[in-house]
Order: C-alpha cells, then sequence, then structure tokens
C-alpha cells in the first residue's frame, strides 16, 4: 500500500516578512492585511511534523527535516487551511501544495513553500 500524504499549513509571526529577504522577495503581493504561512506536505501527522520543524530535526544522514523559515517564525498549525484535504499519495501532495500556496497568496497569504 502506498504512504498516504498529507498538505498542512502553518501560521508563521508577521516578522518574517521583515526580516527575511527570502520570504519577501517570494510575496511582492502581500499587502500586510493577512497572516503569512508555510504550506508543506508530510506522510507523517502535521502535529509530528510541526514539531519537527520546531526541534530542527535531522534525518539520520544529517539531512535538515524542517524549514529555517518555520523554525525560526513558526506560530501555529492552521487545519482550518487544509483539513478539507484527503489523504494523498506523494506525487498529488507535491501538486496540491503548490496549489494550495498559490491560491492562497491569490487571497492575500503571504505563504512560503518548498
Amino acid at each position: 500500500m502506498p504512504t498516504v500524504h498529507t498538505v498542512y499549513v502553518i501560521e508563521l509571526a508577521r516578522k518574517v516578512y521583515t526580516e527575511d529577504w527570502r520570504f519577501r522577495a517570494a510575496n511582492p503581493q502581500y499587502n500586510g492585511v493577512l497572516e503569512c504561512l508555510y504550506v508543506g506536505q508530510t506522510s507523517k501527522d502535521p502535529k509530528e511534523r510541526f514539531q519537527q520543524h520546531k526541534t530542527g530535526a535531522r534525518s539520520a544522514k544529517g539531512h535538515k527535516l524542517s524549514s529555517d523559515i518555520v523554525r525560526k517564525y513558526d506560530r501555529y498549525l492552521r487545519p482550518s487551511l487544509y483539513q478539507h484535504i484527503g489523504p494523498l499519495s506523494r506525487a498529488e501532495a507535491l501538486e496540491v501544495e503548490k496549489g494550495l500556496a498559490l491560491e492562497l497568496r491569490r487571497k492575500g497569504y503571504a505563504v512560503w513553500t518548498n
């Protein structure tokens, strides 16, 4: 049976927009009204994945498992923005992650995704 993946959203502290040039460059449309977000996908439970981001976890091979932006600016999970998305294959989750990031940007959020 293939691994099930989930798309998830983490709210970030607004200061990410002023402090991180990469985030600012990725969101030229942002007007400061709505929140700053991170959109990701995982084969883990979103709560477990969020904890990995918070702790800066590394894989057994030493690869970073967390985004520096999320680790530094994370606030909390935003299930209302992703709970409607069902279980997905990895390929589907990667596409949905990109699509959700674009949709949230169109709605006025500032979004970071890998």
